[in-house]
């Protein structure tokens, strides 16, 4: 059997397949961006919505005319114009008709096209649309040569490369796409103000962005809102193309009566659907993150309307609203990311200056394109106007060569000096286009198509006069989509964010007594008012008490476990003392594996010393083990067997420390580190066993513990019994209680 030991051929193939699957990942990647994902800076337009633009004006559905079926408005642009699924050309045609979505909707939806709740449009067999007046702006100047048209994809038809835009539409819709290695995120503004700045950039084309910010001060969102972003950050990414805007929903109070109130929302932030907002407000209600909020109601009829109940009417609404901002979707952030495609082939982060630039260099394209096209059309006009006039002229001789000659057009063209064009149009001419009247109105035609010639050539010749002309049509696009359109004034309101300040739980909820029983198992529960603590409270068969002790419903508890972590627990999040209460382990993330040390009520400024079952702890600031989630904060670390014994409050200047081997040993609490998480240093050594319990005291006024009888006794002569850190200890006094404990 021969050795193979050639492998030239297997590392052409990898390389050729390589290169191949490069090339074609590239070919892919450009098509991605210039076809699907990223807009048009002249139009604003991506190609599917071009397309369904375009086969609406090809079905003659105008603005005032009739509706048809959605179904065959997205069957044609997919049989004509895009090779892609009829649902995705569906569903991009829905979202121009929803006008919590587009801020100047293009189509003119009849039927169920989806709401602000999320909700999907009806199937395309029960809906029916048609343009509106905004997209016949877009699409003016189609049959005039405005723009370049190109083969469909089997080319049978054509279809426009671009379209005229009348307005900076990629600026007052917007736009967003995914495309491979780049994105683009573009908020909707108003026309008005997009015109403005149009008109300010034709007087001065180096206009600073400071400027323009005059004429464009943000965003205007069709759903509204306020927006709470500083100017120079709004300036900065309208001057990069990058940044991002705080939008704030719009609410009032209403007041009830008694000092009651509550506050609606009339106004949501821009994309954020109403259900899912609404299942967020009730889930934090839920969960209690906001104590003071008590209900949310949905009163929504064609217009927004949320309703928040507050528990308490002692916090202000700002308050309330506040908590709201940093906790649900009533504040947004808008990415903005102004990659467009400069000229349809080009990808390109722009500045705000740079965009309406470039939709005035189309417009003037545009402008230059339908003038020479006009011009063409008059020329041809008069050659064939003159021909008439020369045929008025010498009416008798044309009747008679028409009667007489079998060939006319030759005699024609030769005896009165006529070109093809203008004899074919008098041999057309009908008969009562004889009279004396017609003469005298092709005459005043001829006049007047001269003077709009002359005209045209001195536009074509003028840049300055083709300036002034796309002014004209702005402020005629201002005027009609303006403030007085429907819809046209601006929606979206500016205001400064202030200063939101951690709101203490204390004035958010109403303070009031609760006795906090716990028991062994950990099923955990708040009494109202502070209960005698020696009363029998009821368990659950085969458990019994724990913990029981008197707190405020402002107040937060610290739990304790052997894993070494501390939890967090708010006491008004408790449940009622009617039952049995619920296990403390559904409330925080406490492992199945781990108990319960210690269960007690927060106090600021106190310290806490932690000591692990190995003999090891540390002192830690009380306010660093507080936690904000679930999953608490680990503060004593524990390996192996090792477990988290004590949690005890340091209060005097020494430290009483007894093992499982009933030795005792007293030093100083200066020896003590103070951190905020670790092992610690150990605190007493064992031969066997481990630690039992400590306490700490003030040395003056004696170590004290309770015997069995419950009598407290005192021991104030402790030099046996004092020594360094670490040591080992002597034997208790005389009298210890025998299971090791201090209290």
């Amino acid at each position: 059997m021969n050795d193979i030991t050639d492998t030239a051929p297997s590392d052409e193939l990898s390389e050729s397949l390589s290169r191949a699957i490069g090339e074609r990942y590239l070919t892919y990647a450009l098509s991605t961006i210039m076809h699907r994902a990223l807009p048009d800076a002249r139009d604003g337009l991506k190609p599917v919505h071009r397309r369904i633009l375009y086969a609406m004006r090809e079905l003659r559905l105008s603005s005032n005319g009739g509706f048809r079926k959605s179904a065959k408005i997205s069957g044609d642009v997919m049989g004509n114009y895009h090779p892609h699924g009829d649902a995705a050309i569906y569903d991009a045609m829905a979202r121009l008709a929803q006008d919590f979505n587009v801020r100047y909707p293009l189509v003119d939806g009849q039927g169920n096209f989806g709401n602000i709740d999320g909700d999907n449009p009806a199937a395309s067999r029960y809906t029916e649309a048609r343009m509106t007046a905004v997209a016949e702006a877009l699409l003016e100047g189609l049959n005039e040569d405005a723009v370049d048209f190109r083969e469909n994809y089997d080319g049978t038809l054509t279809e426009p490369v671009v379209l005229p835009a009348a307005f900076p539409n990629l600026l007052a819709n917007g736009s967003s796409g995914i495309a491979v290695g780049m994105a683009t995120n573009i908020p909707p503004h108003n026309i008005e103000e997009l015109c403005n700045a149009c008109l300010h950039l034709i007087k001065s084309p180096n206009a600073r962005d400071e400027t323009l910010l005059e004429h464009v001060p943000g965003p205007d969102f069709p759903t509204g809102g306020v927006l709470v972003e500083p100017r120079e950050n709004i300036l900065e990414a309208y001057r990069t193309g990058r940044g991002s805007f705080r939008l704030r929903c719009r609410w009032e109070v209403e007041e009830l009566g008694r000092g009651q109130w509550q506050v609606v929302v009339t106004e949501i932030p821009y994309q954020v659907q109403k259900s899912k907002l609404i299942e967020k407000i009730a889930e934090i209600i839920q969960t209690k993150k906001i104590p003071i909020l008590g209900d949310v109601r949905d009163e929504s009829a064609d217009d927004v309307r949320l309703v928040l109940e507050p528990k308490s009417k002692n916090v202000s609404p700002d308050v309330l609203m506040n908590m709201l901002y940093r906790h649900s979707d009533l504040e947004v952030r808008f990415s903005l990311n102004m990659n467009v495609l400069i000229d349809g082939l080009t990808p390109k982060v722009c500045s705000l200056r740079e965009v309406l630039q470039a939709f005035l260099a189309h417009r003037r394209e545009v402008l230059l394109r339908r003038s020479r096209y006009r011009l063409d059309k008059i020329d041809h006009r008069l050659e064939v106007l003159e021909g008439y006039i020369v045929a008025f002229l010498n009416l008798d001789r044309v009747i008679e060569i028409i009667r007489t000659e079998d060939e006319p057009k030759p005699v024609m063209m030769a005896e009165f000096d006529l070109t093809d064009v203008q004899t074919e149009a008098i041999l057309n001419m009908r008969l009562r286009s004889l009279r004396r009247l017609e003469e005298m109105e092709l005459k005043r035609e001829h006049e007047a198509l001269l003077l709009e010639r002359a005209g045209l050539e001195d536009l074509l010749a003028s840049e300055e006069l083709q300036w002034q002309r796309i002014a004209e049509q702005l402020r005629e696009t201002r005027r009609q989509f303006g403030r007085t359109y429907e819809g046209g004034a601006r929606r979206t309101t500016f205001a400064e964010a202030g200063v939101v300040e951690e709101v203490p739980l204390e004035a958010m909820i109403d303070r009031e007594p609760v006795t906090v029983v716990c028991s062994q198992m950990g099923w955990i529960r708040a009494m109202k008012g502070h209960i005698a603590l020696d009363q029998e409270f009821k368990f659950k068969d085969g458990d019994g008490p724990r913990f029981a002790f008197h707190a405020e419903t402002t107040d937060r508890l610290l739990v304790f476990g052997t894993n070494g972590r501390f939890y967090t627990v708010s006491a008004s999040t408790l449940p009622g003392g009617r039952g049995m209460g619920e296990p403390l382990r559904l409330m925080v993330d406490l492992p199945n594996e781990a108990e319960i040390v210690d269960l007690f009520t927060h106090e600021a400024g106190r310290r806490l010393l932690v000591a692990s079952s190995a003999g090891d702890g540390f002192i830690v600031p009380e306010v660093d083990v507080l936690a904000q989630t679930r999953t608490g904060r680990q503060v004593l670390n524990v390996r192996g067997d090792t477990v988290a014994k004590v949690c005890h409050p340091v209060s005097g200047d020494h430290v009483a420390v007894v093992g499982e081997n009933r030795k005792v040993l007293v030093f100083p609490i200066d020896e003590l580190p103070e951190m905020g998480r670790g092992k610690g240093v150990r605190l007493q050594k064992y031969k066997d066993g481990g630690l039992s319990d400590l306490t700490t005291f003030t040395l003056t006024e004696g170590l004290s513990w309770k015997d069995p009888a419950g009598r407290t006794r005192t021991q104030t002569e402790l030099e046996e019994w004092t020594g360094k850190r670490a040591g080992a200890g002597r034997m208790a006094p005389r009298g210890f209680p025998r299971d090791n404990r201090f209290n």
